[in-house]
């Protein structure tokens, strides 16, 4: 079954820690409703803020985020979907789209050789 990444955009600063109780029941909500479109959650995990970011150009190393921003990525996780057309469906209902965003990429796997 083909793979997608999900990655979870919110506003910064994201505290992966301070989730509303409305947030933390429709994340329950979430769980179930992957399963019940036919999807798999793989793995995932959420990111501390992106104040603790280090970033790095060329040769640049920076504390912090590489470009300040409205949103930043506060997590990602791996979802199995029959296709493209149900991981959108899945991703829609991400609770991250009440005020952030999900962005869906299907995973590359290089040939074996």
């Amino acid at each position: 079954m083909p793979q997608y990444g999900i990655f979870v955009y919110s506003p910064a600063p994201a505290d992966p820690m301070d989730l509303s109780p409305e947030y933390a029941a429709a994340l329950d909500r979430y769980a179930a409703q992957i399963e019940e479109l036919g999807g798999k959650a793989l793995s995932g995990i959420a990111l501390q803020p992106s104040t603790t970011a280090t970033s790095i150009r060329g040769d640049v190393v920076t504390d912090g985020p590489f470009i300040e921003a409205k949103e930043v990525v506060a997590g990602f996780y791996i979802l199995e979907a029959p296709d493209l057309d149900v991981a959108l469906r899945i991703a829609k209902l991400n609770p991250a789209t009440w005020d952030g965003g999900v962005e869906v990429r299907p995973l590359f796997f290089p040939p074996a050789e």
